[in-house]
């Protein structure tokens, strides 16, 4: 899961970890989520079963600026929503820490869910961009608090190259309808997937109101039940989060610092 994912389920010249391929840095979307993955020739680097392993440092860039994804440090989101009929609030922060993975220098964000004012999930995700301008995930360390604050459970944890889990694309940087890709993978535990349902998509939440927002389809094999839409606005990021399919949730941007 990444980050204001915790509501929810799941969580080369580089070509993007989609069930498609890149032509001269072109996406060519899948037309399902269950299509065939392409051979490594064609993803020389990637996400999930069929994809080598393999990351080359040098097809990443410093900085996450993906305008749809932005993770300039000291940026700050605040969000509010409901898990569950309980009202919680998500604060999300880009940090200035890195962590390297894989080889990879990653940007480190900062995500307290707390619930009744009360810290009781608290987690680092590890994002990159590449040279195309996609979005990397490269997996997360999360701990479950309890009343008093103390750690219960780390379950959700995983890094990318570490017992066989991989990253996955969270954000393409040419967003296409109809496009399709794996967000993370560890078999069993985190196989989220997206598809960009729409680019003008029509979205109002405290913090902002457009006709412009990106929005995309998030779901994994492992909660068949539960499908969410996620909406993002560019130069701002995640604005909001509601489920489609499954238990009433949503979480939505009230506020909004840029680093």
């Amino acid at each position: 899961m990444k980050s204001i994912n915790r509501l929810f389920t799941g969580k080369a010249i580089l070509a993007l970890a989609i069930c498609g391929s890149l032509i001269g840095g072109a996406a060519v979307a899948s037309s399902a989520a269950g299509a065939a993955a392409p051979t490594a020739s064609t993803i020389p680097s990637g996400a999930g079963p069929g994809w080598p392993a393999t990351i080359s440092s040098g097809d990443f860039v410093n900085e996450v600026t993906n305008p749809w994804f932005p993770l300039k440090p000291g940026s700050v989101w605040r969000y509010k929503g409901l898990k569950e009929g309980v009202r919680t609030t998500d604060v999300v922060t880009a940090t200035h820490r890195t962590k390297k993975i894989l080889g990879v220098t990653t940007t480190v964000v900062h995500d307290v869910v707390s619930v009744k004012g009360k810290p009781e999930e608290v987690t680092d995700d590890f994002y990159a961009q590449d040279r195309h301008g996609n979005v990397w995930y490269f997996g997360e360390e999360t701990e479950e608090l309890n009343a008093q604050g103390k750690p219960t459970s780390t379950e959700g944890s995983f890094e990318a190259g570490v017992e066989g889990a991989r990253p996955g694309v969270l954000i393409p940087g040419h967003p296409k309808v109809g496009l399709v890709g794996r967000q993370e993978f560890l078999k069993g535990e985190a196989e989220d997937h997206f598809r960009v349902l729409d680019l003008k998509a029509s979205v109002s939440v405290p913090f902002v109101s457009t006709r412009k927002a990106l929005r995309t389809r998030e779901w994994t094999p492992l909660e068949p039940a539960t499908v969410d839409n996620k909406y993002y606005v560019r130069g701002v990021g995640t604005v909001r989060e509601i489920a489609v399919k499954g238990p009433v949730e949503k979480l939505e941007l009230v506020a909004y610092r840029a680093g």
